[in-house]
């Protein structure tokens, strides 16, 4: 019994060691996440550096058997608050990234991190309840064959969860990789992509945008609006194929099975280019398809759709409901993510394949960090307030792209009527610079973004929506095109 009690003392100091020296040399993740628990922002800055030193003094003391079960009772405390804390967070519908581990790992309150600290909470406690002459073995009574076996363990196991955390990075690599290849293949009329501009290519616009609205030919020649296409009361899958592209030719076969085995819930379109003649010679395979013919590219870079073939989920409401997916494997993936997808569910948006199921902070669904603010005009705003659909942007008055689309914004705003959103803008800098934008909806002086931080803010211009319930229905908007396309404005 000595000796498992010593090993539990020096597990749990491990784990603190760790966690306190992690948070310590990240101070501005540490700061971040106490904003996400709800901290006030006066105190989110001494509490990230006080907090690791806190579990710091726990380590040391947990080493040696005089000191442990004072630091037991600390540390046991100190878990009871983070357990509450995360509870707490789970309740409301939030889920703030923990940075239990600086930057070594982190990861949104979850079941996963629940496990944990309960795990660490019971080790604390026993010691605890064992009383100060029930702290096992003294370090200086260990022999030296037990020591060599106990921190061979200790290094053994540190090797392996090193592989593991490597292993990871290499399929990620190679998943990667793949997706080059792929996009070499798929590229312009059998060229390549120079690989220092290919970007990604689930690039597109957010989750939650407003599909743009654009003439395009039908296969008859028509003219139809892509709107009309995608606004019909059932969610759309939109292909991107072209005559040019022979992955394109070899995936049909399995577009017009998915179109088949999803026609009862989901509207299958192709979007195109070329003569009509060529695609009815190519994709006449499509019968009974709707097919949107560009004259360019000009609807699929508008959806930052630059690879063929691809596709993007669109919601009933015709927004934009998953990232784009670039090649067959990741096509194929996202229709079975469609398919297994509760597709009346409010706030319908499909995760990525390599997403995992518990919600991010920030995620679409979660709900808003609390706030409570004062305007530069005097008016109070807070996350409580939010009862409408809210456009919260960010905003510099030194970022040239702000100044770009100021005049749009100023005037979006006092034309806007009781359909569209309203606005909420955070801001930093001084008063007078901020004075002149004249808007009328209220602007916040958040010094240094400390709040906008834990909104989701990307820089600037970028903005997020927040529905009636307080609760996000896109995602990060980077930029005036991406922007407008969250409150379905043409510039």
């Amino acid at each position: 019994m000595e000796i498992i009690l010593l090993t539990v003392r020096l597990v749990l100091s491990a784990v603190f060691g760790i966690a306190g020296v992690a948070k310590l040399v990240d101070p501005e993740g540490s700061r971040k996440a106490m904003l996400g628990f709800g901290l006030p922002t006066f105190a989110a800055g001494p509490a990230a550096i006080f907090l690791p030193i806190l579990e710091i003094a726990i380590a040391f003391s947990l080493m040696f058997v005089d000191t442990s079960w004072p630091g037991a009772i600390a540390g046991s405390i100190l878990l009871a608050m983070f357990l509450a804390g995360m509870i707490y967070q789970l309740i409301k519908g939030n889920a703030p990234d923990c940075h239990c581990f600086g930057q070594l790992h982190s990861e949104p309150v979850g079941i996963s991190s629940l496990v944990r600290n309960v795990v660490l909470f019971a080790l604390a406690l026993w010691l605890v309840i064992g009383g100060a002459k029930a702290q096992g073995m003294d370090l200086a009574n260990v022999g030296t064959s037990t020591l060599v076996v106990f921190f061979g363990t200790a290094i053994l196991a540190m090797m392996v969860a090193i592989i593991g955390r490597q292993s990871q990075h290499s399929a990620a690599q190679t998943a990667l990789m793949r997706r080059i290849e792929m996009v070499e293949l798929m590229a312009g009329e059998g060229g390549t992509v120079d690989r220092k501009h290919a970007g990604s290519p689930s690039d597109g616009l957010p989750m939650g945008a407003f599909v743009p609205d654009m003439p395009l030919e039908d296969s008859r020649g028509q003219i139809i609006s892509t709107r009309s296409v995608v606004s019909e009361g059932l969610p759309t899958i939109l292909f991107f194929i072209s005559p040019a592209c022979s992955p394109c030719k070899a995936l049909l076969p399995r577009m017009n099975e998915w179109a088949t085995d999803l026609s009862d819930k989901i509207k299958i379109a192709f979007v195109s280019s070329g003569a009509i003649a060529v695609n009815s010679e190519i994709f006449g395979e499509l019968n009974g398809r709707t097919m949107l013919r560009q004259k360019d590219r000009e609807f699929a870079d508008s959806m930052n759709a630059r690879w063929t073939p691809s596709a993007i989920f669109i919601d009933s409401h015709g927004k934009v409901a998953s990232h784009v997916a670039a090649g067959d494997t990741a096509i194929a993936e996202l229709v079975e993510r469609v398919r297994s997808s509760d597709l009346d569910a409010e706030r319908l948006h499909i995760k990525d394949g390599d997403s995992d199921s518990s919600a991010k902070p920030n995620e679409i669904g979660t709900k808003l960090p609390e706030f409570a603010l004062t305007a530069i005009d005097g008016r109070e705003v807070s996350s409580s307030g939010i009862d409408r659909q809210t456009l919260i942007a960010f905003w510099s008055p030194s970022c040239p792209h702000c100044s770009k689309m100021a005049e749009d914004l100023r005037k979006w705003d006092s034309q806007k009527g009781p359909q569209d959103p309203d606005l909420l803008l955070f801001s930093d800098g001084d008063l007078e610079l901020h004075s002149g934008l004249g808007l009328t909806s209220p602007v916040v002086l958040d010094k240094g973004y400390v709040v906008a931080a834990t909104l989701g803010m990307h820089g600037t211009p970028s903005a997020i929506m927040i529905d009636e319930s307080g609760r996000y229905a896109s995602e990060i908007a980077i930029g005036a095109p991406n922007i407008w396309a969250l409150i379905d404005k043409k510039v």
